[in-house]
């Protein structure tokens, strides 16, 4: 399983001949203008919510590469409105795909079309793959919730958000690790803009204090588990 961070929270997940795009918001992106997403291949498209820096490329990317969408069912019912192939899943379920089993999850955060409209609730992702097992946890507060992800998953990596203002920060991120038994963390959605920047090296040295494993990949750069 190959981890590729588009920068903010899009990631591109390689499962063996299977190419997973997450949350892609990048064109608009100041930081990611070296990426051209007219090059990134995806055969899915995992969307945690309808904000828009979590959805402005997915209509683009879909179009040109016949991806389909896998978020909860108002999202999907969006894009499938735009013409786009969905797969609408809702919080505890999970379904099994040629890449592996997804399971939508909660996330506490709002979710809403960039013209108001309803976005679904927001959530995130527990992909078992390949061998590996990851959680994507979206835009998110620490919840007691993801408790319940390690009584039937071993995660073997967890994707934070760590901006803090927004969502969880660093503090929290770090109990978040306790509370799913991942001490293994990629950081994402931090450094975007203002409200979400960090201290990298602070940031490294609070997870290194409480022997966990925090990486910040710089945007384009990839992991493999």
């Amino acid at each position: 399983m190959k981890i590729t961070f588009y920068g903010h929270a899009s990631l591109g997940i390689q499962i063996r001949d299977v190419n997973i795009l997450v949350d892609p918001f990048i064109s608009p992106n100041e930081k990611a203008s070296h990426i051209d997403i007219s090059t990134l291949k995806a055969d899915y498209i995992l969307i945690t919510h309808a904000h828009q820096d979590h959805i402005v490329d997915v209509e683009a990317v879909a179009k040109r590469t016949g991806a389909i969408v896998i978020s909860n069912f108002e999202i999907v019912n969006h894009f499938g409105k735009l013409g786009i192939e969905g797969h609408p899943m809702n919080h505890g379920g999970k379904w099994n795909f040629e890449f592996g089993t997804v399971k939508y999850v909660n996330a506490i955060h709002t979710s809403s079309f960039p013209d108001g409209t309803y976005g679904g609730q927001p959530g995130g992702f527990v992909i078992e793959g390949e061998h590996k097992n990851i959680y994507i946890a979206g835009d998110t507060a620490l919840t007691l919730d993801m408790k319940l992800i390690p009584l039937q998953t071993k995660l073997d990596l967890a994707i934070l958000p760590i901006g803090d203002n927004f969502t969880m920060g660093i503090d929290d991120a770090i109990l978040a690790s306790d509370f799913i038994e991942c001490d293994k963390v990629l950081g994402y959605h931090f450094d975007t803009f203002g409200y979400i920047e960090i201290d990298h090296q602070v940031a490294k040295r609070k997870f290194f204090e409480k022997e966990k494993d925090l990486m910040l990949l710089e945007i384009g750069d990839s992991i493999e588990l």
